[in-house]
């Protein structure tokens, strides 16, 4: 017996959680030093009402989860006598797991026949969602940990993320993106292409002047990379704009067909807080990132 975890970082809600039969750790943000953790300081995520906070000014900070709190997540379900798999974002952009590993060193002392699995999504937000709903699917096809950990070795850096973001303050802000000339990017209206790596990190890796050119850009990075991707989801991400994602869905369908399964998701607040509103991002099954 096994339950699997995930946390909000990886985009999934807890309405979402539930439909796919995780229990859901909440990664938290803090504005104005107070700590908010969603969906369990609130139920639902307004997304208009927290960009719009953002795009007048404020700019969030996150940290990571205590020891005390992992150990409140976990071991009910150790002492329940079921392991436990944890699909999460990328360990490369922080140090919460390595809070994390303490409280699960010293729940395994104290329960020593239980497991604890992780599958490293290596990324966040969007690509950790496809990630973690396709390990659901496995879940629920009576897969063991072993198993999926198996698929997880093979399949994780076969999804690849690509996005752009409107104002480049909040990356400086947080500094989580490498190759990145916030202030000049902002001052010019150039709109860098920014994807997840093979080590789990934000790369900036190009950069486009507008946003239809730089949403001709993702698309022409999954003509270039997508493999199957018929087969698999495609999610789009975005921070508060859902009409320029339902423009990038409308754009992939054009090119590769009616019948994509294509899903439109918010992003969540933690993940927000570093891309800033009017950012859209594309997730899609790949021969590499």
């Amino acid at each position: 017996m096994y339950v699997i975890f995930t946390d909000t970082d990886c985009d999934i809600s807890s309405a979402k959680a539930k439909e796919l039969g995780y229990q859901l750790i909440s990664m938290p943000y803090s504005i104005d030093g107070k700590t908010v953790y969603p969906y369990e300081d609130f139920d639902e995520f307004n997304v208009h009402e927290f960009y719009d906070m953002l795009r007048r000014g404020t700019l969030p900070n996150t940290s990571a989860v205590s020891s005390e709190k992992y150990i409140q997540y976990f071991e009910p379900f150790f002492a329940a006598g079921q392991d436990i798999l944890y699909v999460h974002f990328s360990a490369a952009m922080t140090m919460t797991f390595d809070v994390m590993k303490t409280a699960v060193d010293e729940l395994l002392k104290k329960y020593p026949e239980r497991k604890f699995y992780q599958v490293d999504t290596k990324g966040i937000t969007t690509i950790s969602y496809v990630i973690a709903c396709e390990i659901a699917d496995l879940y629920h096809a009576g897969k063991t940990p072993e198993e999926i950990l198996s698929w997880a070795e093979k399949e994780v850096d076969c999804f690849a993320m690509y996005f752009f973001v409107d104002d480049l303050k909040f990356f400086k802000h947080s500094g989580r993106v490498s190759g990145l000339a916030a202030t000049m990017g902002t001052m010019l209206g150039v709109r860098p292409i920014i994807y997840m790596s093979p080590e789990g990190k934000m790369v900036s890796i190009g950069r486009e002047r507008g946003r239809t050119r730089a949403m001709e850009h993702l698309v022409n990075r999954v003509a270039e990379l997508g493999k199957d991707i018929e087969k698999y989801r495609i999610c789009i991400g975005h921070t508060d704009a859902e009409p320029i994602a339902n423009e990038m869905a409308a754009m992939l369908k054009a090119r590769f067909g009616e019948s994509l399964n294509i899903e439109i998701v918010p992003v969540n607040p933690t993940a927000g807080s570093h891309c800033g509103p009017e950012g859209v991002g594309v997730c899609f099954h790949a021969i590499h990132r």
